[in-house]
């Protein structure tokens, strides 16, 4: 082992832990490599435990540093091969390429989504910004009005607008 680190030194100091490292590092990836596979990335792994244990620097003393980045890349590493697990199972999931619509009503709802695309095109662009923050995003009336630098009454105003606007062009559908 490399010179043995200090007790009761703290892992905060730049050296300390460069020490830590030197001292963990290969027998963290051995650990992880041997255990896991390559496959799961070792090596980012210990940069992952390493980068917890700075950002913990003065909770962890340096008797502790070695569980600690053990069990942290150990921990990692099972998070990261569930999500993979739950991944593949839902790629290996048949992708529904039915509908239970008639397709009448698809076209419907093609010819539909068109006219109203068209019918937000030909709003003013002030009308068309409030009324897709409101309707697509879900802002409130303030929020809009602070984003754009205008009162609450005139964005109501815009929005309102352009549902008039809306009602107006796409009735007939």
């Amino acid at each position: 082992m490399a010179k043995k680190v200090a007790e009761k030194e703290n892992i905060c100091r730049e050296e300390t832990f460069n020490e830590l490292f030197k001292v963990h590092a290969k027998d963290l990836y051995n650990f992880l490599y041997y255990k896991y596979g390559s496959e799961n990335n070792p090596h980012d792994m210990v940069q992952e435990a390493f980068i917890k244990l700075w950002d913990n620097c003065h909770k962890i003393t340096v008797d502790k540093a070695r569980a600690f980045l053990f069990t942290v890349a150990n921990n990692q590493t099972l998070s990261n091969l569930a999500k993979k697990k739950t991944a593949l199972k839902y790629a290996e999931e048949p992708i529904k390429d039915y509908t239970a619509e008639t397709p009448a009503y698809v076209l419907e709802e093609k010819e539909y989504k068109m006219r109203l695309e068209a019918a937000i095109s030909e709003l003013s662009p002030e009308q068309r910004v409030a009324f897709l923050l409101n309707r697509v995003e879900g802002k409130k009336h303030q929020e809009i009005a602070e984003m754009l630098g205008i009162s609450r009454k005139a964005v109501e105003k815009r929005i309102y607008t352009a549902l008039a606007k809306l009602r107006k062009k796409i009735e007939n559908i």
